[in-house]
């Protein structure tokens, strides 16, 4: 099966070697044409940086429901439908815990740009060419010992990635990295995502948690994991994307999976991944999801099964291709939309019964807590 996966890829271009070709506005918003288009003016504080970064193609106001997975997509309408969640989690932010979380970063991780780890920046550079980002966020590497990287911030999004993996990776590796953060960022996952980190820090006692008395923080927090989870799934596909071969992002999966270590056979981990999958008796999709409960990303395996089912459907080629959703001109959700949002609805539905009850008892305890809660002065982002 492995062997029949990695045939199904081959012959991917990457992208900044790849010659750029015209392409041409439908009506319906799509793009037509292969790759994109040559990048237009810099903007901004990019034009340095881009001056020297070979040219690439772009994918020219993709918009992120091109490649966003239908779990994300249902699992955010979801949580945007529980009555004052986000207007809850807009005051935990405003409190001023998120302009701290983002201070200790900058004052304890070290700022990537043209003078500062060079590469990574002119990767990272290229990587927001190609998504056609608004803007680049700030680039930090952090001393951490654990291979990760993270999308923060409520309004103003920054990336962290931890110095484990730039020094333990390849750059294509931490480019892949860079370009899956970078679907956070198109998709504006960083509201959430920080909504997490700060309900997390709260849950496991490094703040206060006589801050979060009258709310269901331990309902809220395990709702927000299974929309990160979800969400990881859209980013690994902007990462094939902007990486232009799938099987990039599998192979970063493998070794986070199984540690930096030479001799691994990705065919044999492919083929791994369809096998695990495989083991669908009632005992099995039950060990799966207590086991996945905590963490905000789903196991690697299943990753890797999702981005090759939707490459083998067609979606990716066809965006490659450039025939994508335009921003601004998305499609109208289909009845089969709706029905996954229905079913995060309910999931989160027994979430948060578990806690506080029925729903307008839920609803009264988000209101009586907001009313406790003013935000803190000064909080504006920085």
């Amino acid at each position: 099966m492995g062997a029949r996966v990695v045939s199904a890829f081959e012959g991917r271009v990457h992208p900044q070697i790849m010659p750029a070709t015209g392409s041409s506005a439908r009506d319906d918003g799509h793009t037509t044409g292969a790759g994109g288009t040559l990048p237009g003016p810099a903007r901004g504080s990019e034009v340095d940086a881009l001056s020297e970064i070979e040219t690439s193609y772009r994918y020219e106001q993709i918009s992120p429901k091109a490649y966003e997975h239908p779990a994300d997509r249902a699992a955010t309408s979801a949580l945007h439908a529980v009555p004052l969640l986000d207007t809850v989690i807009k005051r935990l932010i405003d409190l001023g815990h998120e302009k701290r979380l983002r201070q200790v970063v900058r004052g304890n991780a070290v700022k990537v740009g043209p003078d500062q780890l060079p590469e990574i920046w002119r990767r990272y550079v290229q990587v927001s060419s190609v998504l056609d980002l608004p803007a680049t966020p700030d680039l930090f590497v952090y001393n951490q010992a654990d291979v990760n990287a993270m999308t923060l911030g409520a309004n103003k999004p920054i990336v962290v990635v931890n110095s484990s993996l730039v020094s333990s990776y390849t750059i294509d590796e931490v480019q892949t990295v860079l370009a899956h953060e970078a679907g956070h960022v198109l998709s504006e996952h960083y509201y959430y995502t920080t909504a997490l980190v700060l309900l997390g820090q709260f849950v496991n006692g490094s703040l206060p948690k006589s801050l979060l008395l009258g709310l269901p923080a331990r309902a809220i927090y395990y709702a927000l994991l299974e929309w990160a989870r979800a969400a990881e799934l859209s980013s690994d596909r902007a990462a094939a994307l902007v990486r232009a071969d799938p099987l990039d992002p599998c192979r970063v999966m493998m070794r986070m999976a199984g540690g930096a270590l030479p001799g691994m056979d990705f065919e044999a981990f492919l083929k791994q991944c369809t096998e695990y999958q495989g083991e669908d008796d009632l005992f099995s999709r039950h060990a799966r999801f207590w086991a996945e409960l905590k963490l905000d990303h789903p196991f690697a395996v299943r990753r890797v099964k999702e981005l090759v089912e939707w490459v083998q459907s067609g979606e990716y080629d066809r965006i490659r291709a450039g025939s994508y959703p335009r921003r601004g001109h998305e499609p109208a959700p289909s009845a089969e939309f709706q029905a996954a949002v229905d079913a995060y609805k309910a999931k989160f539905t027994r979430f948060f019964e578990r806690t506080a009850g029925d729903v307008q008892r839920l609803g009264r305890q988000l209101s009586d807590w907001l009313k406790t809660r003013v935000p803190a002065s000064g909080t504006e982002e920085e």
